[in-house]
């Protein structure tokens, strides 16, 4: 791996950006308490005044739920997402229909409090689909349980293995992720290294198509880089040709790539573990039809809603109806403006 060296966007090494579709790679990452100002103010300074409206409605609408017990909370919670959603689309001029595009599964009564029987129907048209198409989310299955849908989301994924007592996790943990060049082949791809706390066993079985071991595996320093890879002539990008080239790179790599936002972003590869649940779509899509769904519960049908919250699934629903706003509007903002947001003042000096 000598000849390995990392590839410099203004100086600073390229890793995974949190815009999935449309990355400001040369940007510096911001740092702030508050997405919602950051983001009113790029709108406003980009003239994008319908998106402003939606979000301020999503604005709104968060704050209106903070105390809010989590038995009405997902009701806010999903007019806060829909709308935060709509700014999205209609930042990037992206026509939609204003119905949500999302309705409850067929055949569901609710009279069952098992995760598993209760699920959506995403429609052919709606915010819902329209989120899909812009995340070219390649999943062609409409209907989801609840329990499937909160075991495709990172942030809430080792609630999830606790809460059903699942072995094995299907989010890879990883560090030092970066996008590096080979000198002898003039190739350039994406490497990260496995995170200790992830169990080895059978890890090269457990990596999707497009993702491979790499390199020796001293001290259980396990490598990972990704199969696919581009003729790369340069390690530092300095015009826009090789900036646009690298961006495509990027959005071809970060499919694959999810994150957990926090004071550190947290990285992961989308593990082969337990297939036939996999759902083959974006966590802000995923997210998004999730609190639909209990949004429904919590206004037509609370008391199966509680009966819910008091059973033995109670903490995965929490744990997703607490850490899913500060998930989503991350993201949410990250895709608007393409930037990386981080909490100010948590870094130690270099």
């Amino acid at each position: 791996m000598n000849n390995i060296t990392p590839i410099l966007i203004k100086k600073r090494i390229m890793k995974p950006h949190k815009s999935s579709i449309s990355p400001e790679l040369c940007a510096r990452n911001v740092l702030t308490s508050s997405h919602w100002d950051f983001v009113e103010l790029w709108l406003k300074r980009n003239e994008k005044d319908e998106a402003l409206f939606y979000w301020n409605q999503a604005r709104i609408f968060n704050q209106a739920s903070l105390g809010l017990p989590s038995l009405s909370a997902p009701l806010l919670h999903y007019y806060s997402f829909m709308n935060a959603a709509k700014a999205l689309l209609s930042s990037k001029g992206i026509s939609f229909s204003s119905h949500h595009g999302v309705c409850k599964a067929k055949g569901d009564s609710y009279t069952n409090t098992d995760l598993s029987t209760i699920g959506v129907h995403i429609k052919n048209s709606g915010i819902t689909p329209s989120i899909s198409d812009y995340f070219c989310d390649e999943d062609t299955e409409i209907k989801y349980s609840l329990r499937d849908l909160f075991y495709n989301l990172p942030y809430i994924h080792r609630t999830y293995c606790l809460t059903y007592q699942i072995e094995n996790d299907m989010f890879i943990p990883i560090k030092n992720a970066q996008f590096v060049r080979d000198a002898p082949s003039g190739n350039a791809f994406f490497i990260a290294t496995l995170s200790k706390d992830f169990s080895y066993d059978g890890i090269a079985e457990q990596l999707p198509d497009h993702f491979q071991l790499y390199g020796s595996n001293e001290n259980r320093e396990f490598n990972i880089r990704s199969s696919d890879s581009i003729e790369c002539t340069f390690s530092e990008c300095t015009n826009s040709i090789e900036l646009d080239t690298l961006s495509h790179f990027h959005k071809r790599i970060r499919k694959d790539l999810f994150y957990i936002n926090g004071t550190e972003t947290l990285w992961y590869i989308k593990g082969t573990a337990s297939m036939n649940q996999q759902i083959k779509r974006s966590p802000i899509t995923i997210t998004l039809a999730a609190m639909h769904c209990l949004s429904e519960l919590s206004r037509y049908n609370p008391l199966k809603l509680m009966e819910i919250l008091n059973g033995e699934e109670n903490w995965i629903l929490a744990e997703f109806i607490q850490q899913s706003p500060t998930q989503f509007i991350d993201e949410i903002s990250s895709e608007i403006t393409g930037h990386q947001f981080l909490i100010p003042n948590v870094r130690s000096a270099k």
